[in-house]
């Protein structure tokens, strides 16, 4: 009884009619401006952006190669171009601490000129400085206070020499000390000569050098007060040398940068701190050469402008892409260098993060990249909370040392981050993370799929032509256009929507110029795509080809033909990297009398997944709604997917499973040349499945490698014909009747295609109609029931 029609040929592919494309190539269009399909997405850019609250950060979520990263950057580039370029940002040194470095906000552009007129200034001083200290003036006035100094002791001593002179005692200085020895003749008496002198004049001698020794430290009681006079006045007059020096210059800078906040007060304290030092940094070390180029560097060093974001050349608000999100890269280091074996740094050492350089505008982020990142996350939302950026050492929070010997002053922080990652990566941060939905309060959700109308189509050929334009590409014809846009809709798995994957799109587009080039041809045409798709196929079907050599040499057994109980091709997709392909697979099921129900082997040898595993659940109650509705289900069966030697998820088997075991169970044979992929309910409802096409394919390709017979064919459900867009190949063989899809809505659909048989109906009496599957199935469900009694 084959009741049951299969789909005509025009069901299994939607050709696109070149009417819709009024044009010849597209060098003709207008280019697509925005993007294709996005309209969604667009809109919630629009009001992430627009909303400037704290909070409203973005999460761009969609698959990869969709184009959401061109997507929200050209957005972002968009508004920022129209907006306000924020401030400049710079690190002075705490000349009061210079462990804690203070942070200086000028307006854009300011901040380098700031730092250009520092080095101006550092020019004037280094001549202006050296020039005052070597002036006569200065040397005049220390050369007097020296004298003072001078004048005093020598008075001091004096007073000691005519007292020894007296006692024939010399008074000698040296080396800044003062001396005393025996005179005899008016020499100085050596150690023998004093010897030799009687005991008497000796001690004498000895009592009279301890009476100039006590008058000489009376005379000298004051001397550090002295010295300490004379330091402070020299100190004085150096730091009035060195005001002298400095001042002017620092005045006038200071009026220049009178409206400039922080500007005047950092200059005040440069003063003061280079009329304190100015003296030292003239003068010669004993330890070392000053050159100019040594105290240059020392003022640089001192007082210089650590530029650490110049907005002079940003037009508008800047937009930032950190492409290795690390803790360094984000928040900024401080780097050291090494001194004689030792690791030091200073504020001139520190570098600024891609928050330094977004803050004030956008800062994009891949979602997945900053998660693989330690430490970089819980800082980053620490950094939103705060409103403030700080350099720190992350790794000092968990061990305990610190290698930072500089706290720099935090940056005040406003900037919108954007992140870009995939569903599942949004969704895992909204369930771990109570924090995250209140700092990224809008989500772009980037679409997959766009509605195959004729505007869409229209656009999606200016967009051809687009794409074709930036990759420098040859012009497409109208034949080549539509090839394009039924492949799109393959891409989408349904013959009403559109592809929104850009990335794959340019990849084939690129791939059939270089097919176009190789023909010699002017533009690219439906033959060159056709040729680029072809390539790709053949070059990663190598795991394909090797599963259809074991099929063809009876390693994997599957029949294309015959019949047989309890057997028959379930349809499988297997996914290799970014490579997915079909092939068929044996599915088998026995039952016997007993009451373990049924028993799903490939859970039991832990190689079910949950998804399949629960598809196994349903058949037992498919089974006893439908057929026992008046006496206990109880029966022992076993189902298997054979060969398999891997993990099994997914209920697209189940439509097969059921079958196979309604075979086993009545001992009606399955007709060997149909696959069938599909998965129920517990109705007897089929549901759709994914991968039907190359579900299909692959057990086409198949049959065609054996031979086709005209009778084999593929049953598939009823909601999966919309996503239908099979290969050129196969649609031949069902127009030339070498081939057959049917779809099907309900088990017994299918079990009458397979069997050949009724499945019947219940009639008012609660019985199935007679010779039907329906009462052969009841009746072998009432013997095992009572067997097992």
């Amino acid at each position: 009884m084959d009741k049951h029609s299969p789909l005509s040929p025009e069901a299994l592919y939607r050709t696109c009619d070149t009417d819709l494309l009024p044009f010849k190539t597209t060098e003709t269009l207008e280019p697509f401006s925005g993007f294709f399909g996005q309209e969604r997405a667009i809109e919630a850019m629009e009001f992430g952006v627009g909303m400037q609250r704290p909070g409203y950060n973005l999460f761009v979520m969609g698959n990869p190669h969709t184009g959401r990263f061109s997507f929200a950057t050209v957005s972002l580039r968009n508004v920022a171009k129209k907006q306000r370029k924020p401030q400049d940002w710079c690190y002075l040194n705490n000349l009061s601490d210079n462990r804690y470095p203070t942070i200086l906000k000028l307006p854009a552009g300011k901040a380098a000129r700031f730092r250009r007129d520092m080095d101006r200034l550092f020019d004037n001083i280094l001549s202006e400085l050296p020039a005052a200290f070597e002036s006569p003036g200065y040397q005049r006035l220390k050369s007097r206070i020296e004298r003072d100094f001078n004048r005093r002791y020598d008075t001091a001593v004096e007073q000691v020499e005519r007292q020894g002179r007296e006692y024939s005692i010399a008074v000698y200085r040296e080396a800044g000390q003062v001396g005393f020895t025996p005179v005899a003749n008016g020499q100085a008496m050596d150690e023998a000569q004093f010897s030799a002198l009687p005991e008497e004049e000796r001690d004498a001698f000895q009592r009279n050098i301890s009476e100039l020794e006590d008058l000489l430290n009376d005379n000298l009681t004051e001397l550090p007060k002295w010295r300490r006079e004379v330091a402070e006045q020299i100190r004085e007059l150096e730091h009035d040398t060195a005001r002298q020096a400095v001042s002017g210059p620092i005045q006038a800078m200071k009026e220049h940068y009178t409206n400039l906040s922080g500007v005047p007060e950092y200059l005040v304290h440069v003063e003061k701190d280079l009329i304190k030092n100015g003296a030292e940094l003239v003068a010669e070390s004993p330890v070392e050469v000053r050159t100019d180029a040594t105290r240059r560097a020392w003022l640089e060093e001192n007082y210089g402008v650590n530029l650490l974001v110049d907005n002079e050349k940003t037009k508008g608000a800047p937009v930032v892409f950190e492409a290795h999100p690390s803790y360094d890269n984000l928040f900024g280091r401080i780097e050291y260098t090494s001194e004689m074996g030792a690791m030091v740094t200073n504020y001139q050492l520190i570098r600024p993060g891609a928050l330094h350089r977004a803050n004030g505008g956008y800062l994009v982020i891949e979602a997945e990249k900053l998660l693989e990142q330690p430490f970089v996350y819980g800082a980053l939302k620490r950094a939103l909370k705060s409103h403030e950026i700080r350099i720190e050492n992350p790794v000092s929070e968990y061990t305990g040392v610190n290698t930072i010997t500089l706290t720099p002053e935090p940056v005040p922080l406003g900037v919108k981050i954007v992140l870009i990652g995939g569903r599942d990566t949004y969704y895992l941060l909204q369930e771990l993370d109570h924090d995250f939905e209140k700092m990224f309060r809008v989500v772009v959700d980037f679409d997959e799929d766009v509605d195959r109308n004729p505007k869409a189509i229209r656009q999606y050929a200016r967009l051809m032509k687009t794409l074709a334009s930036e990759e420098r590409l040859a012009h497409l014809t109208r034949e080549g256009v539509a090839r394009l846009v039924e492949h799109s809709s393959r891409l989408a798995e349904d013959q009403e929507l559109l592809s929104a994957h850009i990335g794959e799109l340019v990849d084939l587009l690129c791939e059939a110029d270089y097919r176009r080039k190789e023909k010699g041809d002017e533009m690219i045409g439906a033959v060159h795509v056709e040729h680029a798709l072809a390539s790709k196929e053949r070059r990663t079907g190598r795991l394909a080809q090797k599963i259809l050599d074991g099929i063809m040499n009876e390693t994997v057994l599957i029949d294309t033909d015959g019949e047989a109980v309890g057997k028959s091709n379930g349809l499988t997709v297997l996914q290799v990297g970014d490579v997915s392909f079909g092939t068929p697979a044996r599915i088998t099921a026995t039952v016997n009398p007993g009451n373990r129900g049924i028993v799903d082997i490939e859970r039991e040898v832990t190689l079910g997944q949950p998804i399949h595993s629960k598809g196994v659940l349903i058949l037992q109650g498919y089974l006893g709604h439908k057929y026992a509705r008046d006496f206990p289900l109880t029966l022992s069966a076993s189902i298997a997917m054979e060969q398999s030697y891997g993990y099994i998820d997914g209920d697209s088997a189940s439509l097969a499973e059921i079958c196979t075991l309604i075979s086993a169970l009545t001992h009606i044979p399955i007709r060997q040349q149909y696959a069938l992929t599909g998965s129920i309910n517990q109705y007897g409802e089929v549901q759709a499945i994914g991968g039907v096409n190359e579900k299909i394919e692959g057990y086409f390709r198949l049959c065609k490698t054996r031979g086709l017979t005209g009778k084999q064919g593929v049953i598939i459900p009823k909601a999966n014909v919309r996503n239908l867009m099979l290969k050129s190949e196969v649609v031949q063989a069902v127009k030339d009747g070498e081939f057959h899809v049917y779809s099907v809505a309900t088990v017994d659909e299918c079990l009458e295609i397979l069997t050949g048989k009724p499945a019947g109906r219940v009639k008012a009496d609660g019985q199935f109609t007679q010779r039907s599957m329906g009462a052969e199935i009841v009746k072998r469900l009432r013997e095992i029931a009572k067997a097992k009694a």
